[in-house]
């Protein structure tokens, strides 16, 4: 159904489809990447190509990737890369239940398109694009051939709003969900305790009585960033990353060949929090950060697993060692990854964050269309509600 590659002239440019990150120029993919406003380092073709090679996200294992390149008079404008799927897993945008009513109906849902970063729920920048006009070609050529492909549908997650002006313009629909993000201020906070400072007072002695409950259990943290991590600590953080997949019943979507691929290709976008007692490690954070990226200074909760059950490791290991470090290093925003109301008391505020879709069935968009607008007053509600439980002082008047 598929071909391996497919060229198509329209106007001025050219758009190709490519198969593998193999096929697509590293550096010209990347001068593109770090050109837009909302660059982030998961669309790098480094981690591209690595949870390829890695073998992580592969049409094996349900992600056969597509790299669009539009091209004109050999210069490439606008590129993206596109999975077809053949399951919802590892997206953090949820159509379980889109996909039972095709089913239900006695329709294929799968394969469907995905323009997303395989296993990442980081909104970011999905069309790579020199221009808005740029963008919005490659958005309704991406279009163009899914239909021709018979596809059930186009989805776009966490895309940024360039993206989805584009996707809204070719007829797809907006769908939001709520993740939650800390932000510094301006100037920025002058450390953790200035920090603190700002947070009602209820909030402000449960975070105090969280950390204090790790140190007196004898944790110390260690902090490795870059090259500084060495083949060591990588086997380490693995080690834990696995055993608590595992541990809940699921294997891990990454495996350590990926991590090996990140150390050694792009070292710089990583940062490791190591928890150790005794001297002993016992657990272990990894966050990525934008340092190959242009433009805001942010940090991305990713990654973690513990080798020992202590209590309020977790919250030390993935919000405050971070956010102490993040203040430290004058970063203006740490992301705490997808979902998770329990954040909120932790002073990561609820953000929206938005993807597209389309379904080729007119029937079932028009269906899904009314859900979205009921779903979209939802979340604002939610998120007005969130608000006004918003641990900071200004935020409630106190």
């Amino acid at each position: 159904m598929i071909n391996r590659k497919t060229t198509e002239i329209a106007n001025d440019y050219v758009i190709r489809v490519l198969d593998s990150p193999a096929e697509v120029g590293a550096g010209t993919w990347n001068a593109l990447l770090f050109s837009q406003p909302q660059a982030n380092p998961f669309m790098r073709h480094e981690y591209l190509d690595a949870l390829h090679a890695s073998g992580c996200a592969t049409a094996d294992t349900g992600w056969t990737p597509k790299f669009f390149l539009l091209e004109r008079q050999g210069e490439l404008a606008a590129a993206c890369v596109l999975y077809l799927k053949t399951h919802s897993r590892g997206e953090y945008v949820f159509d379980w239940a889109w996909a039972n009513a095709y089913a239900q109906h006695g329709l294929a849902y799968y394969p469907k398109a995905l323009c997303a970063v395989p296993f990442t729920p980081v909104p970011g920048v999905r069309l790579l694009a020199r221009s808005q006009a740029d963008r919005a070609h490659l958005a309704s050529a991406m279009l163009d051939w899914c239909k021709h492909q018979q596809l059930s549908g186009l989805h776009a997650l966490f895309a940024s709003d360039d993206d989805l002006a584009a996707f809204e313009t070719s007829g797809l629909l907006l769908r939001h969900t709520v993740q939650f993000h800390w932000h510094n201020t301006t100037p920025a906070y002058v450390g953790f305790d200035a920090f603190l400072a700002q947070l009602t007072p209820e909030k402000r002695k449960k975070i105090r009585q969280e950390r204090r409950k790790v140190a007196d259990a004898g944790i110390r943290f260690r902090v490795r960033e870059g090259r500084q991590i060495g083949a060591a600590d990588w086997d380490f953080f693995y080690q834990c990353y696995e055993h608590t997949y595992l541990e809940h019943g699921n294997a891990p979507y990454l495996n350590r060949d990926f991590f090996s691929r990140m150390a050694r290709t792009m070292p710089e976008d990583w940062l490791l929090f190591v928890a150790e007692r005794n001297g002993q490690a016992i657990a272990a954070s990894l966050l990525a950060i934008n340092t190959s990226c242009a433009g805001e200074r942010a940090a991305y909760g990713r990654y973690w697993g513990a080798l020992e059950r202590v209590d309020c490791l977790h919250f030390e290991a993935c919000y405050y060692q971070p956010l102490v470090w993040c203040i430290a290093n004058g970063y203006q925003r740490f992301e705490g990854g997808a979902q998770g109301e329990h954040k909120l008391a932790r002073a990561l505020l609820p953000v929206t964050t938005t993807s597209a879709h389309w379904l080729a069935q007119p029937q079932f968009l028009a269906a899904v269309d009314r859900y979205l607008s009921a779903e979209r007053a939802g979340i604002e509600t939610y998120v007005e509600d969130l608000r006004q439980h918003s641990p900071f002082k200004s935020a409630r008047g106190d």
